[in-house]
């Protein structure tokens, strides 16, 4: 599945073969391209391709268009919103954490799914949120006017900062929206981008796994795939129509345009557009960047995500109850070390690094050609091998840090939320003050241990300490574990087990009776506590030392995409993702994975009969979903003796994409984005024209569990359906 993640003055029209150095040419598949600013060439291959909207139909600020109805789904999805009602499509697996939060051993949504048959029945999700874009503006010239070349990078954002900070407060001055300034072109342009945000969204209807998650782990980046990862919410608002916490008296959101769903079905060839928030992309990153990720990150993250991932689901398969709990974290562990397993795959067997040469080579000669040039930028790829040369001397430090610490061990970020609490108790801060601050901690303490099991925790605190101690070289790992050595004698196991022992942390029970009465000297005691802190000042301590890196890789990244910009000026380039708003365009087609191989285009419920293995939790099939497939019942949505499940077409995605509607030329919505292929896990970094391919639910298999399988008809009635 797509990560969900936690993403210009001209859009580009062809980065690959610009990377090849051949002659421009249209490509209809690659880039995510600005849907503010559709250039007129790029428009007129869409139109040729099935495109029957203009621009505006696509994207306007006063009047409606398409992207009043797609939206930021929580952190790091997509969604689009499907009925007049507020009616909002995006994926099971974006969906997946609220899904997991509502489910108990006794009311097992994860399992059986759910479906609210009366709007009484809707399920609230407090901190879920959507946004939707409402404005975009090019402040390029405002912030460069506060920035100039003799700065540092800690200058630099500063400024940057500043100036964001001045023109987000008069964007949204005397209104309810949200804004932000998003660089673009590694800092050489700015936006200013506003949003309306939403915090009334309720669960509507999920899938059952075995249907929203059908092939789980085995099947996750593959083609084919039969899976229906869809979920359905619903947005709400104050009775006045404007955003408004969760309450009874709110009334379902009237969006400015809704997204009409198509059961014509789809064919070789047919236009697609996928309109979403992308998360992140590294397109210019150069072959010295590759290397250093397949020798230095992908191992090392690979290495950990695989001992997190052996303990957690062993502890899954024994409880239904931590099952339940781990349910999500282990969705998310999972799907990453699958992704990094990928990419390294593909960098490799498709030698990307050395089509990036290519690129940089020709770089180098054009900057030769000219005085000027080599002024400006003939330093640009020393810089780049002294930053990357310079991160090789931290040996990873971070990514173990990140992978073993800051998302291994619960506990960890939990104490480290207690450092206020630990200030003002050793400044002997007032009554009132100290307070808030327990009250406020407090309030945290059920959600933080809603999902936690304390065996999980220690046997994951044991294994990531360990693997912490012996990947990072004894120069910069922090003091702490020297006397960890000493008293447990390299014992992992024995430190976990007095650590979830004795620590105030250790189980919510534990922690409300010291936020009952708090001691100082009992939380600088806690181990918990002492470890996550001597770690974190210990990464702080890291991350200062390799600001001098930072700061090379920041300019190097700049200068060289200016210089690729003005080298070929007659070129439109886009910016990397970054979760701000992009549309690309494609067409449905198959496409061959290896020699004397094809993959058809789309999948069908056979596939899902095929499949099907009640002895493996990830191939089983609701018998409801059998007998239907068995008796052909597919209602108006099936194609003859069976039916369309998944699709692909070669839009250009990434994780962010995830929940993003695919539609055809006429608007309409024909399927919902949720996955790439493995052929192509080196996508972000390289587009793959060949055989990139973006894996898409079918809007009528979508329909047909709705309708068909949940019996939520209601659901269907309230659509606009194109027949």
């Amino acid at each position: 599945m797509l990560p969900n993640l936690n993403m210009t003055n001209k859009i580009i029209i062809v980065l690959l073969l610009f990377l090849l150095g051949l002659q421009p040419q249209l490509k209809a598949d690659e880039g995510m391209w600005l849907p503010f600013m559709i250039d007129p060439l790029l428009h007129e291959k869409m139109q040729e391709m099935g495109l029957v909207l203009t621009p505006e139909q696509i994207f306007s600020i006063n009047e409606s268009s398409l992207k009043d109805a797609i939206v930021i789904f929580g952190g790091g999805c997509t969604g689009e919103i499907i009925s007049e009602q507020g009616l909002l499509l995006t994926n099971h697996h974006c969906g997946y954490g609220r899904i997991q939060a509502h489910s108990t051993p006794e009311n097992d949504i994860l399992t059986d799914g759910f479906w609210a048959m009366t709007r009484d029945e809707e399920l609230p999700n407090p901190g879920l949120s959507v946004s939707f874009l409402v404005n975009v503006a090019d402040v390029t010239n405002e912030v460069l006017d506060e920035l100039n070349d003799d700065m540092n990078r800690q200058q630099r954002d500063a400024a940057i900062r500043r100036v964001s900070n001045r023109l987000v407060s008069e964007a949204t001055e005397d209104t309810h929206y949200i804004a932000n300034v998003r660089a673009m072109y590694a800092g050489n342009e700015f936006y200013l981008f506003v949003y309306e945000r939403f915090n009334d969204v309720r669960m509507v209807g999920v899938p059952p796994s075995s249907i929203g998650k059908f092939g789980g782990d085995t099947d996750n980046w593959m083609w084919p795939r039969q899976t229906g990862d869809f979920a359905l919410f619903r947005v709400y608002t104050a009775p006045d129509g404007t955003p408004a916490e969760y309450s009874p008296e709110n009334i379902p959101l009237q969006p400015r345009h809704h997204l009409p769903v198509s059961i014509r079905g789809v064919r070789e060839g047919d236009f697609t557009m996928v309109l979403g928030f992308p998360g992140s992309t590294d397109r210019y990153l150069t072959s010295m960047g590759i290397n250093f990720k397949l020798e230095n990150e992908f191992p090392v993250r690979i290495d950990i995500r695989r001992k997190k991932l052996d303990i957690i689901e062993a502890a899954m398969a024994e409880s239904d109850e931590i099952r339940i709990k781990y349910a999500s974290k282990q969705s998310g562990i999972s799907n990453y070390w699958k992704n990094f397993i990928g990419m390294s795959t593909a960098l490799e067997r498709l030698n990307v690094a050395e089509t990036k040469k290519e690129l940089e080579n020709e770089f180098k000669a054009w900057v030769e050609e000219d005085v000027s040039r080599k002024q400006e930028y003939g330093e640009v790829m020393n810089i780049f091998a002294r930053a990357y040369e310079g991160y090789k001397g931290f040996h990873s430090h971070n990514f173990i840090f990140f992978e073993a610490i800051f998302t291994g061990p619960d506990l960890i970020r939990t104490a480290l939320g207690y450092r206020t609490l630990e200030r003002l108790l050793k400044e002997k801060a007032g009554p009132e003050e100290i307070q808030n601050e327990i009250d406020r901690l407090q309030a945290s303490v059920e959600r933080i241990y809603r999902n936690y099991d304390k065996g999980v925790d220690q046997e994951l605190w044991a294994a990531m300490m360990e693997v912490y101690n012996r990947k990072v070289p004894n120069h910069l790992k922090p003091d702490i574990f020297n006397e960890v050595q000493r008293r447990f004698r390299g014992d992992f196991n024995r430190f976990a087990s007095e650590v979830y022992r004795k620590s105030v942390f250790a189980s919510a029970a534990n922690l409300e009776n010291f936020l009952a009465k708090p001691s100082l000297r009992r939380l600088q005691n806690d181990w918990v506590f002492r470890m996550a802190v001597a770690l974190f000042e210990n990464y702080t301590g890291i991350q200062e030392q390799m600001m001098e890196y930072d700061d090379m890789l920041a300019e190097a990244n700049r200068l060289f995409i200016r210089g690729l910009r003005s080298m070929d000026p007659d070129r439109l380039f886009y910016p990397d993702a970054n979760s701000t708003m992009r549309f690309t365009y494609g067409s449905v087609g198959g496409y061959h994975p290896a020699d004397a191989v094809y993959y058809d285009y789309v999948t069908t419920t056979q596939g899902v009969i095929e499949k099907k293995d009640p002895n493996h939790h990830e191939f089983v099939v609701p018998e409801k979903l059998v007998q239907l497939i068995k008796n052909r019942d597919f209602g108006e949505y099936g194609n003859g003796e069976t039916m369309i499940v998944n699709f692909i077409a070669n839009n250009d995605i990434t994780g962010g994409n995830s929940g993003s509607p695919v539609l055809d030329g006429e608007g309409n919505l024909i399927g919902l984005a949720f996955d790439g292929n493995w052929e192509a896990m080196s996508g972000d970094i390289l587009f793959e024209h060949e055989t990139q391919r973006c894996i898409n639910v079918d809007a009528r298999y979508i329909l047909f569990i709705i309708d068909k399988f949940a019996g939520a008809h209601h659901l269907i009635d309230e659509m606009t359906i194109i027949r």
